[in-house]
């Protein structure tokens, strides 16, 4: 059997076991296992445990337990009230200033917690009852905060960009100041889909009827302030070198806990233990599917899958605009089924060779992958946050949220075709801050 043909029969494979619901670091590493059991016998299951343990023995892994539980302590804070609750004052009387309250705040609420589904669910229970009160449509309130919510994978520090650079030997800090300006850009766009939205709609009112004095849009700036300066210095240590990814984010994730502590009176053991627990299921999640990559990455490199692959698609002498045009296809439609972090572990490694010999950028690619993943976090089936939307706002349904993330999920498109067309958006800033080079 061609290890084509195997590599075909083990992605199927992979596809019906994920299908059934099983966890993805589960499924994953019984398909290894079944196919290194049937080509190679049963005495290639020697070799698991270490194959396993391999995947996780980076150093710079460190930064990911780190990172969620800095994400974890702004999540169980009210933070993303004070947040919302700063925009909003601000921008009460820029037309349509909810709109551009409530992404902007789920922007900068993304870049503190790095979680979607976090974001989503903090700023959805404020701002999608307040839209709807004050005359939004149904679909923007709620596609608005979906599509929102995404940003958290890509605006730094994102626990993705960390998993892509391990994954890929890529320079973590490079990637989190790559996403920085298509960060900014989806943000833009998002807003900017939003006022137009809402101006064709006449039942919204472009502006807020209440006026706020200076003191109080002041007034929550201190409890806000903290913590955006916390990620302006992550960012600074990380590119100029001050500090290694692992540094920063022990450091990060330390005085986190001191700002809710100090900020918010989170200093109680129940509260710290929340926000322990809820850290470390998801740290350990996401371990147990990098080290079940590693183990499945092994037995496709083993059957020499991973080497025909990368064979055949050379051998087709294809534009690179094609090659690149069906690897976002593939991502594309993997992000419908699998979570990013899943997605990036298992076709990084194989991807990169081909995309650098191309003669695209890694960390330009890392980008438009990032935002592929962004796309399947508000396109079914799975979809997560159109289901925590679901579940702050039932009465809307389902149907009707996905309609309002549509078309930022199109803004996503567009968004990847601009960096296609100009893709110093995502390297002109690495380059200005750390030199060219990779």
């Amino acid at each position: 059997m061609s290890p084509l043909v195997i590599g075909i029969l083990i992605g199927i494979t992979t596809i019906l076991v994920l299908a059934t619901g099983i966890p993805v670091a589960f499924g994953l590493a019984i398909v290894a296992m079944g196919f290194l059991v049937f080509f190679e016998g049963i005495f290639s299951l020697g070799f698991v445990g270490e194959l396993f343990f391999s995947g996780l023995a980076d150093f710079t892994l460190v930064s990911i337990p780190m990172f969620i539980a800095m994400g974890a302590a702004v999540a169980s804070s009210p933070a993303g009230s004070d947040l919302y609750g700063a925009l909003d004052r601000w921008l009460s009387r820029v037309p349509a200033g909810l709109a551009i309250a409530n992404i902007g705040a789920c922007a900068i609420f993304a870049a503190l917690s790095g979680s979607s589904p976090a974001t989503c669910a903090a700023i959805g229970k404020m701002g999608i009852p307040e839209m709807r009160k004050r005359g939004y449509p149904d679909g923007l309130a709620t596609g608005s905060i979906a599509a929102g919510g995404t940003l958290g994978i890509l605006i730094p520090p994102s626990v993705t960009m960390i998993v892509y650079g391990i994954a890929t030997g890529t320079s973590i800090g490079r990637l989190f100041i790559a996403g920085v300006l298509p960060g900014l850009m989806l943000t833009l766009m998002f807003i900017a889909w939003s006022v137009f939205y809402a101006a064709r709609n006449s039942s919204v009112p472009m502006r807020d009827r209440r006026t706020y004095s200076l003191r109080e849009k002041l007034e929550l700036a201190p409890r806000v302030l903290p913590f955006l300066l916390l990620i302006a210095g992550i960012l600074y240590v990380l590119y100029g070198g001050v500090a290694t990814p692992s540094e920063a984010a022990g450091v990060g994730a330390m005085m986190c806990f001191i700002l809710v502590a100090v900020i918010y009176r989170m200093w109680r053991p129940r509260q710290i233990w929340g926000i322990l627990k809820s850290s470390t299921r998801e740290s350990v999640m996401i371990m147990m599917i990098i080290g079940a990559a590693a183990l499945f990455s092994y037995t496709l490199s083993s059957l020499f899958v991973t080497q025909s692959i990368a064979e055949w698609i050379a051998a087709l002498e294809v534009n690179r605009w094609v090659l690149l045009g069906v690897i976002n296809l593939f991502l594309l439609v993997a992000g419908f089924f699998l979570p990013p972090v899943a997605v990036i572990v298992m076709t990084a490694p194989i991807l990169l060779p081909l995309i650098t010999q191309a003669g695209f950028d890694p960390y330009w690619f890392a980008v438009v992958l990032t935002i592929n993943m962004e796309i399947g976090l508000i396109t079914p089936p799975v979809g997560l946050n159109l289901y925590v939307i679901s579940a702050i706002a039932p009465d809307v349904g389902l149907p009707k949220i996905l309609a309002g993330a549509a078309p930022f999920a199109l803004l996503m498109m567009v968004s990847i075709l601009l960096l296609c067309v100009f893709p110093q958006i995502a390297t002109w800033l690495p380059d200005l801050l750390m030199g060219s080079g990779t």
